[in-house]
């Protein structure tokens, strides 16, 4: 028979243990920056881009992995990504410090053409300016609404960019649906081949849905935060509980949307079980 006193150490050394696990495995998993892959494949797709890569990346927040980040440098250089796209929160509104961003971009550049899309974070600060010059000056393209023709052989694709709604609209008690639609009816066009749209909203995929949009990268979710097994993430901006859309690849119609879980965090200072990660995504006609 265990004696009462044994019982009870037994019972706080098992505890101890529980905690001690989860905390070094929050800690781990607050820097274990990993590479999931996708694969988008639709007939739309001109030839010329069939093996194309996109590698993303999402929601910054200041974070370094590693000095300078180069922990996530040299995960996309191994990537050998074609271009590399930034879907906004490159910078934290809580702790803002443009020159993490700007050391990351310096070093991203060289490794493939790099276009930018804005975040909510973005919106609430007054070093954006300084943070778009920036880029601008070392070559990053930033779509503020606007379209570019990606080419190669021949042919191409359209790449679309648009500024998170809240610098039009308040953030959390506006129409941002409304926004969102008005700013792709301008910018899709009838004669669109295949249409990659750069947009930091993942709640809004009815609208890119409707709209006619092919494939979006998205961010913002950061996973939902807390991810729980068998359930998902817990919450995330715009969502609220239990969201539909944390992270991963979802499709609706002619539609495919990836939301990446992110690299930083925001208002909370840690995630769980929903490690930092880059997305790289491979284009094709066929599987």
């Amino acid at each position: 028979m265990i004696k009462p006193k044994r019982t009870k150490k037994i019972i706080f050394s098992s505890i101890a243990t529980i905690l001690i696990t989860l905390i070094i495995w929050t800690i781990w998993g607050n820097t274990a920056l990993e590479l999931n892959t996708y694969t988008v494949i639709s007939e739309k797709l001109p030839n010329a881009f069939n093996g194309y890569r996109i590698a993303h990346v999402s929601d910054l927040h200041n974070t370094e992995m590693g000095e300078d980040n180069d922990k996530l440098i040299a995960m996309l250089k191994d990537a050998k990504p074609d271009i590399i796209a930034i879907t906004g929160d490159f910078i934290d509104s809580r702790k803002t410090d443009i020159e993490i961003a700007l050391q990351f971009a310096r070093e991203a550049i060289k490794i493939a053409p790099c276009y930018y899309v804005t975040g909510n974070h973005e919106a609430r600060v007054s070093e954006y300016g300084d943070l778009k010059e920036g880029l601008t000056e070392l070559g990053v393209v930033i779509l503020e609404d606007e379209r570019v023709e990606l080419e190669q052989s021949g042919e191409s694709i359209t790449l679309l960019g648009v500024d998170d709604p809240s610098f039009q609209t308040d953030y959390l008690f506006s129409d941002s649906a409304t926004v969102m639609k008005g700013k792709l009816q301008e910018l899709m066009s009838e004669d669109d081949t295949y249409t990659v749209l750069l947009s930091h909203r993942p709640e809004l995929l009815d609208v890119y849905t409707e709209s006619g949009v092919n494939l979006v990268l998205s961010g913002h979710a950061h996973g939902g935060q807390f991810r729980l097994p068998f359930v998902g993430g817990l919450a995330a901006p715009n969502q609220g509980l239990f969201p539909e859309h944390d992270a991963g690849l979802y499709t609706e119609e002619n539609t495919s949307m990836i939301v990446s879980r992110g690299i930083g965090n925001s208002i909370f200072p840690f995630r769980f079980n929903n490690r930092p990660e880059v997305i790289l995504i491979g284009l094709g006609r066929e599987l």
